[in-house]
């Protein structure tokens, strides 16, 4: 799992010290403050390689820039992280960021002088789900070989072939590397799936229907149908899908619900793959998966939106015995957060929110507090609002309140009078608001003031 991060002198803030729970970490905050930065870095501190290019120091600062990553390792102690021999530099000539290494001592022998660094040998699947639709996927028994130390050349250096990424088309047609298949996506993995475990009880596609039961909503249940040929120019069967209301191919589905079938088939074929790879090189399948998230309520209805984290959690929990996931995410949407309360453990879960103070960001963890329902969320600390209403109403509202109290000097222009005000309310607030008993009260007690 990842323990920590240190930035300094890198992204939108001179410096940030973040400490991860060892479960579920959510990052809130305005836009613009860090919060996909931290999961790109993650990325990199967990895997070696950038997504697409790597974060830079702030202009002029190159020297001084670090990224100090703490991961605990399978089979460690999470509490006790592994240290790096060396911090990682960041080399302008080749605009990159360097990795420490140390030999490994598990009696693997060296190939041509090659040696595959520590901080890559022991890492477990980690997954990126971005906003994009593109999932980016790293997972050491699939590429063993990823992440190695050249040590036949004048320099030391570390090479590292780019991870699993893929863009929309790539998890519904495949991904291919140097010529060869790596997966042969949704679409054709669904149907061949499918077919094959009609005979077999421990297959991919059972794993893959009960993910997608979960993490579907209970309301609208989304359930594998009969695979179906739908187009005149592509001779391929398509997956489909059962509704309550009807059964569609799955290139028919709402984008929702295509986001939720993509997430299911990727975890789907990263735990299979991962653990087809573990028996093929006599390795142990992991006991950690980490999965990175951007902003999990991205075209999901508010039903959907509570229900989608503690049904990942879940999900990941249970791709066996001894799997313990850890989870960061970003997200924007109260729903989500609102969702977490039964479930939130702040020994193991943190929430940590990005903000702007004095035109400088700051990080920081929160205490957990439960707010009951979304309007509570949003005039959260979290969130920030002043009011769960609009831009308009929250200007009118505060300057009422400004009359009522007698600070004349705050009012803005065009509401100064208390008819001005009166006028706006009406305008911008429903008549069932319940702001309005205070401003008519107020109003009633100044009418009959001597």
């Amino acid at each position: 799992m990842l323990s920590a991060l240190h930035i300094k002198d890198v992204g939108p803030a001179d410096r940030m010290d973040l400490e991860f729970g060892e479960r579920l970490n959510v990052l809130t905050g305005d836009n613009g403050l860090g919060k996909s930065f931290v999961l790109e870095v993650a990325w990199w501190a967990l895997t070696g390689t950038w997504v697409e290019r790597p974060v830079l120091p702030q202009r002029g600062k190159e020297e001084s820039a670090e990224i100090v990553p703490a991961v605990a390792w399978r089979g460690k102690n999470p509490t006790k992280p592994h240290k790096l021999h060396g911090l990682p530099q960041f080399n302008r000539v080749v605009q990159q960021w360097e990795l420490p290494f140390q030999y490994h001592s598990r009696g693997y022998q060296p190939h041509n002088n090659i040696y595959t660094p520590v901080w890559l040998l022991d890492t477990f699947p980690t997954l990126y789900v971005r906003t994009n639709g593109a999932f980016a996927l790293w997972d050491p028994a699939r590429n063993h070989q990823i992440g190695t130390v050249d040590l036949s050349g004048p320099t030391t250096a570390v090479v590292a072939v780019p991870p699993f990424v893929f863009n929309e088309a790539a998890v519904w047609d495949g991904l291919e590397h140097k010529g060869k298949p790596l997966c042969n996506g949704l679409i054709e993995d669904w149907v061949t799936w499918q077919l094959e475990a009609q005979n077999e009880t421990d297959h991919p596609f059972h794993l893959l229907t009960r993910i997608l039961t979960r993490l579907s909503h209970p309301d609208e249940p989304m359930k594998p149908g009969k695979p179906v040929r739908p187009y005149l120019d592509d001779v391929r069967r398509f997956p489909a899908i059962e509704l309550p209301y009807e059964t569609i191919p799955i290139t028919h589905a709402s984008a929702g619900m295509k986001r939720i079938i993509a997430l299911t088939y990727v975890l789907t074929w990263m735990w299979s793959e991962h653990v087809r790879a573990c028996s093929m090189l006599g390795w142990k399948p992991a006991e950690r998966v980490v999965v990175l998230f951007e902003e999990p309520e991205t075209h999901l209805h508010p039903k959907w939106q509570r229900h989608i984290v503690p049904a990942l959690l879940d999900v990941l929990g249970s791709l066996s015995s001894e799997m313990h996931p850890q989870v960061l995410l970003t997200t924007h949407a109260p729903l989500v957060l609102a969702s977490l309360e039964p479930i939130f453990d702040e020994e193991r879960d943190k929430l940590i929110h990005f903000g702007l103070e004095r035109n400088q960001v700051s990080v920081e963890e929160i205490p957990w507090t439960k707010q009951g329902d979304t309007v509570n969320w949003l005039v959260s600390e979290s969130f920030g609002l002043k009011q769960a209403r609009s831009a308009a109403a929250e200007i009118a509202i505060e300057a009422a309140e400004a009359f009522m109290r007698g600070d004349l000097g705050a009012l803005p222009e065009g509401l100064r009078t208390s008819e001005d005000i009166h006028q706006e309310l009406l305008r911008v607030l429903p008549g069932h608001d319940p702001f309005w008993p205070r401003w008519i009260v107020h109003n009633e007690k100044r009418t009959e003031a001597p």
